[in-house]
């Protein structure tokens, strides 16, 4: 195994996934002002920092925020190839007779996977979730299994869910440290900020109508940086968001459960927004898919070595000021036996601030390495006696 070491000096966080001189959590305020509602948490997305936590595993119902997970497992079926945007879905009696927030959907016409998970990121559309849900998983009750079992694998323990939806039913709860996290695995997926942007459009049904979509998340509109998230509302819930903002290398995500009115929850998660910018930042040391200086070498390829990145970024966040040292071990393995595929872990990245790991990413190649055969090495001879 090779190990390259490489230092700076800069502010970054110590600790794992604790932003320096942060709580990490309770009824502690590390705000000024205090987020409306009945919980609130504030994090840092690369890492997970807590900026701000109020009851935040206090078991509360979440309402539309739950198709967060909807989304997550939609995204999630396209990635394993159990779905592809283009598919097309043929809407049930059942998926079109919801109710609420809807594009109204009809009865055993068909629309894309696309079109349908793009309703639900932009106007929560709960027909479209159940038409989703049916499709994954052939039913809703065995789409609310994966998801509750998706739940348990990010470490969500006070999740349960009822429906795919979020309309009321018992028993069904979330917590707003919970819904960070699934929204942040939601993040991974690059084609869903392409549909949590979109302020408003026009959705096309196959017999001619036209919906018309508008954002639920005002933020996306309204608050620079801002370009995903999802809201929720229900008179047992109150006003929910879950949202993320982007400025320069920092992305946060904020949740508020329970606030009075959506121009208070609104109010509430731009002004934990506008305190974390202003009092942290993001430090970039890897950034995924950037070749590294370092190559690694392959033995028996036609190819005596290949480029190699890290497979995420690796990232630190701080209160501004704070300096800190910090280093990026790298450590590849020696000689790869060919072939070598692309996209082959190959080795770990490993940042430590003041000798303490605060993140760890996969080295993986960027090109593939076949094996030199005996038709490459009569070709070479060929060419050498010529």
């Amino acid at each position: 195994m090779k190990k390259f070491i490489v230092s700076a000096l800069a502010v970054v966080a110590a600790g794992v996934g604790l932003a320096a001189g942060v709580p990490a959590g309770g009824q502690a305020s590390a705000l000024s002002k205090e987020p409306a509602g009945k919980a609130a948490y504030l994090c840092d997305e690369a890492t997970g920092a807590v900026v701000y936590a109020k009851n935040e595993t206090q078991r509360l119902p979440i309402a539309s925020m739950c198709k967060i997970m909807t989304l997550l497992l939609s995204f999630e079926a396209v990635e394993d190839g159990r779905l592809s945007y283009g598919e097309q879905i043929t809407v049930s009696g059942r998926a079109s007779g919801m109710g609420g927030s809807q594009v109204f959907l009809g009865e055993g016409l068909t629309y894309t996977a696309e079109q349908l998970m793009k309703s639900v990121a932009v106007c929560s559309a709960n027909d479209s979730c159940v038409a989703l849900a049916e499709r994954i998983a052939g039913s809703e009750e065995g789409f609310i299994a994966a998801m509750n079992a998706r739940a348990k694998e990010l470490g969500a323990e006070n999740t349960l869910f009822a429906n795919c939806t979020g309309l009321p039913k018992d028993p069904q709860y979330s917590c707003a440290k919970d819904v960070s996290v699934m929204l942040r695995e939601l993040l991974r997926h690059k084609k869903y900020f392409e549909f949590s942007k979109v302020w408003l459009e026009d959705f096309a049904h196959p017999d001619g109508r036209i919906t018309s979509m508008t954002n639920t998340n005002k933020l996306v509109r309204f608050y620079p940086g801002c370009d995903g998230g999802k809201t929720g509302f229900t008179n047992e819930a109150g006003f929910c968001l879950a949202a993320t903002a982007k400025r320069d290398d920092t992305r946060l995500i904020a949740v508020v459960i329970g606030a009075e009115s959506s121009k208070i929850r609104n109010a509430s998660v731009s002004s934990m927004f506008d305190e974390a910018f202003a009092t942290y930042e993001t430090h970039t040391y890897l950034e995924a898919g950037t070749p590294l200086e370092q190559r690694a070498i392959v033995q028996g390829g036609k190819e005596k070595d290949v480029a190699i990145a890290p497979e995420t970024s690796l990232k630190a966040f701080s209160k501004r000021g704070e300096q800190q040292n910090c280093t990026v071990d790298i450590t590849i393995r020696e000689a790869l036996k060919a072939p070598v595929a692309k996209g082959e872990c190959v080795g770990t990245a490993t940042l430590y601030c003041d000798g303490v790991e605060v993140g760890r990413t996969n080295i993986v190649t960027l090109e593939a390495a076949n094996r030199f055969g005996w038709w490459d090495a009569y070709r070479d001879l060929a060419h050498n006696w010529s």
